[in-house]
Parts: C-alpha cells; sequence; structure tokens
C-alpha cells in the first residue's frame, strides 16, 4: 500500500509503498477514502522538518530537554547516535480520515464489513490507503453523510472539546481569536448552541467565511472593530469566553484576550500561541484559563485508545469517541457545514505536490482533502445513480377531471393558498388576483397574521391556518404550496390525495424518498394534476426565439450562466441541513428550461464545484448525444445580468440575454426588439396555462414525467458533488 511519510531530518516528503497492516482484535482494517490535511498542526509539522538542526531545536525546546537529560545519563556519543537515528526515520502524517472497514478484527461488533466510518489518531488515520484502527478510535458514519465530510471527524472532535471547555450558555457572547480550520469549526459550533460570535483574524478572506457560517461579526485583532463588535454586543462587560485557536509566536492573542473578557471570563486554549500571560490582567479579572486536550477524555490513555477500555458514561459524558459520534451527527443534521471549509481536493498520488504548495503559499487553503483511489476488482464501488421512478396512475377519471366536467359554464376556478410568503405575494397572486374566471378562495398559513395580511391585499375569501379543512373542501378546484423548500413534497402529497389539482414552486422534492412519496400518492389516488413552478419555458421571449431557430437535426450543446449572487446572511436559503442546498431550491429552473430546449430528459449529470460549493459547474447529458453546461453562480458582480444562455447546433445559434434580448444567428438572422418593461420570465402565460388545465380537465402544461425528470436531475447534483463522479440518471421500468 502506498503511505504519506517525512525524513524530519531532512524534510524530505514521499509517497512510500509500505507493507499493509495486519487486522489486530480490538480494532477494524479501514480503507481511506477520503483524509483530511490539518493546515495547522501538520504544516508545523512540515515546516519544522525543513528548518536546520539550531532552528528545530529552537522550535521544540521540550525536546532539547529531553536530550540533554539523556547526554546526562548516557553521554554525549550515545545521545547524538540516539538523536540522529530517529531524526534520520520515516515518520507518518494526518490523524483525520474517513474510509470503508475491509476487515472487522476479534471483539467488534459495533460495524461490518463495508461500513463507512470516521476515524482519529496520529498513528491510526495516517494518510495511508489502510489504517489499522483501534475501537474507540472510530465512529460509524450516518446514512447520507459524505465521505468527504466525515473526514472532518477528527478536527470537529477537537474543536467541539474546545466549547465544551468552554462551557458555553445560551445567550453568551464568545470571541474566536484565529479563524483557521478549528476556529472556523468553533464557530458555527458556538453559533449552534446559541452563542452569539465574534471571530478575529487578519486574513479578510477568513473573516468573510465565518460571518457567512455564523459569526456575527469579524475583524482584524489589531483593528478596532472587533473591540467594537464586543462591546455592542455585551454592552461594553465583555465577552463570557475566548477560544484562542490561533497559532505562531505572537503573544497578541493572550493579551487581547484579557482585553475583551469580562469579569472572571474563561479563556480556553486549543491552538497552539505563545501563551506569555500578562499577570496583571488575568489577576486582576480573575480570568479562568483552561486548555483543551485534542479531541476530549480518553486521548493519550492507553488503555482507552489501544484496550478499548471506554470510560462509564455516568463519570465521563463526552469520551473522544462519543465527541467524533456528535460532531458525525452535527454534520448529518446540517448543524454544522463542513463544505465551505474545503479549499481544495487533491488525488493523494499528489500529496507531495500538494503539501509543497502548501508550504510555500502556492496553495491558500482553509482544509485540503486528499481523495484515494478505489481498489480494483470486485470490490470496487458502482458508479453513482439517482432513480428517476416511473409514473404510475390507476384506472379510473381523475377527481379534477371530473371537477372540471361538472362545472357548469362560466363558473370560476376557485383556488386556496398555502403559504404567502415573498415569491407568492410578488411574482404568483398579483397574476391572479385580477384575472377573469378565478375566485381567490382561502389562503392558509401557519400564522393568523400573514394569512390575514395576504387576504386583505388580494382579496382572499378566507383566511385560516387550518390545512385540513381546505383540502376537504370540495368546491376548491387547486391547491398552490408556496412554503419552504422542507414541505413542499409532503404538502403536495396530501393535496394530490385530497383530490385537488396542485400547483407546487420548485422544488418538487429534496430527497429521492420524498420525490416516490409524491408519486405513491399519485399511483394510489389516480390523481395525476400536477404543475411545478418552472416558469422559464413560458417566457414569451425564449419561446420565439425558440421558435425561430427551429427544428434541429444534430445534437446541440447549451450554455447557461446564472449569475445568482450572493444571500443575505441569516436567509432561510442558508439553511441547507432542513432546506437543502440553494442550487437543489433553484436549480431546477434552469434544468427544466435545458431540457424544454433540447427536447429531451437529461441521462447522466456531472457536478464539480469551487471551495465551498459557492460556484457549481453542472453538466448534464442527453440521449441524443447534446450536452447542456450551467454555471451557476454566487460570487459574480450585481450589475451583470442574472441569465444568459446559448444554444448552438446545426449551424444555428440562440442566445438569450436576460429575459430582455433574444437572437437567433443562422441564414437568416433575427434580433428581438429591447423590452419595454421588466423581464418576463413566464409567470403570467405558466398561471394561464394551468388554470386553462384546471377548468377544461385537459392535459397539464407539462408532462409529469418531465417534472419528475427534472427533480431527479437535480437530485443527481448534490449526489455527483458528494461522490466526485458523474451520476447516472437510471430510469425505472
Amino acid at each position: 500500500m502506498k503511505q504519506v511519510v517525512q525524513n524530519y531530518k531532512s524534510g524530505e516528503l514521499a509517497v512510500l509503498d509500505v507493507p499493509a497492516p495486519g487486522c489486530k482484535p480490538g480494532g477494524v482494517l479501514v480503507r481511506t477514502a477520503y483524509s483530511l490535511i490539518s493546515t495547522g498542526t501538520e504544516l508545523m509539522k512540515v515546516s519544522e522538518a525543513g528548518m536546520s538542526m539550531l532552528g528545530k531545536a529552537r522550535s521544540r525546546p521540550d525536546q532539547v530537554a529531553k536530550v540533554m537529560q539523556s547526554v546526562a545519563t548516557n553521554g554525549v556519543p550515545a545521545t547524538y547516535r540516539k538523536v540522529m537515528g530517529k531524526l534520520d526515520s520515516y515518520t507518518p502524517l494526518g490523524y483525520s480520515l474517513c474510509g470503508v472497514v475491509e476487515q472487522v478484527g476479534a471483539g467488534i461488533d459495533d460495524v461490518k464489513v463495508g461500513d463507512l466510518v470516521a476515524c482519529a489518531g496520529n498513528e491510526h488515520a495516517l494518510h495511508a490507503e489502510l489504517n489499522w484502527v483501534p475501537k474507540n478510535l472510530y465512529a460509524r458514519v450516518p446514512d447520507d453523510l459524505a465521505p468527504r465530510h466525515a473526514a472532518f471527524g477528527t478536527v470537529g472532535s477537537i474543536a467541539m472539546q474546545g466549547v465544551r471547555r468552554g462551557e458555553p450558555q445560551l445567550g453568551e457572547v464568545a470571541l474566536v481569536i484565529g479563524l483557521g480550520l478549528i476556529g472556523q469549526l468553533v464557530v458555527q459550533l458556538l453559533a449552534a448552541s446559541g452563542v452569539r460570535v465574534v471571530g478575529a483574524d487578519p486574513d479578510p478572506m477568513r473573516c468573510e467565511l465565518a460571518e457567512r457560517l455564523g459569526a456575527a461579526a469579524c475583524g482584524d485583532p489589531a483593528s478596532a472593530a472587533v473591540e467594537a463588535a464586543v462591546t455592542e454586543l455585551t454592552g461594553g462587560h465583555g465577552v463570557d469566553q475566548v477560544y484562542l485557536a490561533a497559532s505562531g509566536g505572537s503573544n497578541q492573542p493572550v493579551e487581547l484576550a484579557a482585553r475583551l473578557s469580562r469579569d472572571r471570563g474563561r479563556v480556553v486554549d486549543i491552538g497552539k500561541c505563545r501563551l506569555d500571560l500578562p499577570w496583571n490582567a488575568y489577576y486582576e479579572k480573575e480570568l479562568d484559563v483552561r486548555f483543551s486536550r485534542s479531541y476530549g477524555p480518553g486521548r493519550y490513555d492507553p488503555e482507552y485508545e489501544l484496550e478499548g477500555r471506554d470510560y462509564p458514561i455516568g463519570y465521563v459524558r463526552w469520551t473522544e469517541r462519543r465527541n467524533l459520534a456528535c460532531f458525525l451527527d452535527l454534520l448529518a443534521r446540517g448543524r454544522v457545514d463542513v463544505e465551505p471549509l474545503v479549499s481544495h481536493i487533491a488525488d493523494f498520488d499528489d500529496a507531495v505536490e500538494t503539501y509543497q504548495r502548501l508550504k510555500d503559499g502556492d496553495l491558500k487553503a482553509v482544509a485540503v482533502l486528499f481523495r484515494y483511489p478505489e481498489p480494483a476488482g470486485e470490490g470496487k464501488a458502482e458508479a453513482p445513480a439517482v432513480a428517476v421512478p416511473a409514473v404510475r396512475r390507476s384506472g379510473g377519471v381523475p377527481t379534477p377531471a371530473r371537477y372540471a366536467l361538472a362545472r357548469s359554464a362560466g363558473a370560476p376556478v376557485r383556488l386556496a393558498f398555502v403559504g404567502a410568503g415573498n415569491y407568492a405575494t410578488s411574482m404568483l397572486l398579483p397574476h391572479l388576483a385580477q384575472r377573469d374566471g378565478v375566485e381567490l378562495s382561502t389562503v392558509v398559513t401557519t400564522t393568523a397574521l400573514s394569512a390575514t395580511n395576504a387576504q386583505r391585499k388580494f382579496g382572499f375569501a378566507q383566511a385560516t391556518t387550518d390545512l385540513d379543512a381546505v383540502l376537504g373542501d370540495p368546491s376548491i378546484d387547486a391547491v398552490f404550496v408556496v412554503t419552504r423548500h422542507s414541505s413542499h413534497a409532503e404538502l403536495t402529497r396530501k393535496a394530490l390525495l385530497a383530490g385537488k389539482t396542485v400547483f407546487v414552486e420548485k422544488p418538487l422534492a429534496l430527497t429521492e424518498d420524498e420525490l416516490a412519496g409524491v408519486l405513491a400518492a399519485v399511483e394510489e389516488s389516480g390523481n395525476d394534476r400536477l404543475q411545478v413552478g418552472f416558469n422559464r419555458r413560458f417566457a414569451p421571449l425564449l419561446r420565439e426565439a425558440r421558435g425561430r431557430f427551429g427544428a434541429r437535426t444534430g445534437p446541440a450543446s447549451l450554455r447557461y450562466l446564472v449569475n445568482a449572487g450572493r444571500l443575505q446572511h441569516g436567509s432561510w436559503y442558508l439553511r441547507q441541513g432542513t432546506e437543502g442546498s440553494r442550487f437543489a431550491g433553484e436549480g431546477g429552473h434552469f434544468i427544466d428550461t435545458a431540457s424544454w430546449l433540447l427536447e429531451a430528459d437529461p441521462v447522466s449529470v456531472y457536478a464539480a464545484a469551487t471551495s465551498g460549493n459557492e460556484d457549481l459547474q453542472v453538466v448534464l447529458r442527453y440521449p441524443d448525444g447534446s450536452t447542456a453546461t450551467l454555471s451557476y453562480v454566487t460570487t459574480g458582480p450585481a450589475g451583470f445580468p442574472k441569465e444568459t444562455l446559448d444554444l448552438i447546433a446545426d449551424d444555428k445559434v440562440l442566445k438569450l440575454d436576460d429575459f430582455v434580448r433574444a437572437s437567433v444567428y443562422g441564414r437568416k438572422r433575427w434580433v428581438s426588439s429591447r423590452l419595454p418593461k421588466a423581464r418576463d420570465k413566464g409567470q403570467s402565460a405558466e398561471l394561464a396555462a394551468f388554470i386553462k388545465a384546471v377548468r377544461t380537465g385537459g392535459p397539464m402544461p407539462v408532462p409529469l414525467e418531465s417534472l419528475v425528470a427534472t427533480t431527479a436531475a437535480t437530485l443527481a447534483v448534490q449526489a455527483g458533488l458528494a461522490a466526485g463522479a458523474p451520476v447516472t440518471l437510471a430510469r425505472a421500468r
């Protein structure tokens, strides 16, 4: 097998072929999928190895003391041979990884071969293809947690133990000094605990990242911004806790901690910074200085780590293994997000080059992962796939069609709205409120006041918080589901089972199980009267351009740039744990538009992202060989158009400029006139087509099979990002 090693004497880094470890009792043999480079601890070790002998001695005075003791005991020649022999040996690197259990040792019954586990320890979670890991240094990875995220388990445990040592309480204010990898995780853990956080770091990019991940304010510790933020948040009393997550030889962190702490505050050292405590400052405030020992209780205890002797939970609630499992659980539930911390993913074979780039400063990174090759042969994992479930309908005439046939001529279509948020009140209801033949019957919201506001503004006959009463009202023809993303699938399922025609805003579903649940309701009820709010295909300008482009005979290439822009801090779109990713929420718009233009559903999806998944590149393949590339970016300037599209095929080009102007280049050139009014992205025409289908009982504007395929393709983007590989869209027979 291959392993990353370093010669501490020469500083040489190498990927060596070494014997594979055996699977001993009391542990498991793990094949690594991803391992994490600690850009703090490991780079410090790598940098020390490149120093002169004098530099090494200055950086490790503790080791110098041991050498001097050995000289006194064994003499200079013997000590010299011992020290040189130790220095001139290869030592391992790494301590945080995720991998698959390949063998289970005797006495292990909590995991089995094939399970995904996160592993810890600088002797057992190394940058190596195989590691033997004792029982108390691994934890099973929860279902649906990506392996590359689980590789953060050890550093997450370090951050978690530091937070536990600070004993934060709801409503307190904390200062985190140093916003590297550990500091960023500490910020998120504190925010998840109900603590307001101020961050301090000289790097403005790290400050911005910490604010996006939950910090109330961040700034350079040398500036007045940090002190001003602490004063504002604490009323001038000072912070309750300070977490020292910095490194280096400056004494500034401990001095800043003393200045900004409240009386009897707590100062927790997590990193490795200089600790020349200013005695007067710490004495006068009676500050409580605490150290956080790595991953938690059990660390450095061989009986715990090597022999598997656990501490009773009644006496030691949070051991290093329980910290590891807790952090993985927070990741799986979306309470902590490590994806924005991933600056770079390197192939394991490129380990030496990656370390060198980090050391030289060519690669600026918060966190770097090594991705390991899959084993050849029978054990190789299958290519990832997302199911595109078949649409099955039971016999009989759907209830909404019966309503349409029974409705007397000229009777209005009666609508109910579930949800009355910003999109509903700005983009849908204004098109429906004055439409002939439409009656806004009932608006349902979770809070009475928002329902009353919508009733007053748009003229709903009733406002209520009782969803069941609306679904049970036979006079209501159609239900609009315009709530937060996490509730779309379940509300759609209920409305279909109640026999209503349904208009649900995107996304239809956030998981494959949710999508399957909606289709199960279709099959059970026979009601397939469903529309998802993919409005771009109804935009008049785009429809005209498509008509001018005409039919095509060969495969097409489509490019779609979406300059989405940044979200404001606190937006519910950022709650990925409950509401899905931002692309999961609105990416279906653009996939649907591409599929409509290409007149087919995609067969595979490949997705790649910049660090933090801020900017996505999604490549869709279609049955005839056509491709669509969607660039979904949040880092572009606000003044640039939001949506631009090019379709190229058969010596023709269709170009759309943000729904303001369109053109077609071919044997003849056509250019639209600039629209005199606001951009029309198709909402009005989409709603007109939907109301017509409800009134007449005719076909829905978009076939249900297309809505399902678009939803599955959107889900495949997240699966592809997690797997780092193309995802096949497997259609059920």
